[in-house]
């Protein structure tokens, strides 16, 4: 899938460094940054609804104790 963005003239240029030093293309680390990027922003993004839903009291917790003694590992 083709997609294009804007990048600010300090991140072009940096970009343009990274790959003339390297001899990558600019496509392969701007493919690099968002597969990568990607995994942290979907953890983050997920917990914080998780989270959010805790906080409002519509997801359950459970404890140490439920958890231990669900997957029989209680003393």
């Amino acid at each position: 899938m083709a997609t294009s963005i804007r990048l600010s003239p300090e991140v072009e240029k940096r970009l343009d460094y990274l790959a003339g030093q390297t001899g990558r293309t600019k496509a392969f680390y701007l493919r690099e940054i968002i597969e990568k990027g990607l995994d942290d922003m979907e953890d983050y993004y997920l917990a914080t609804d998780v989270l959010e839903r805790v906080r409002k009291g519509e997801e359950r917790v459970y404890s140490l104790d439920e958890v231990e003694n669900a997957l029989g590992l209680a003393d």
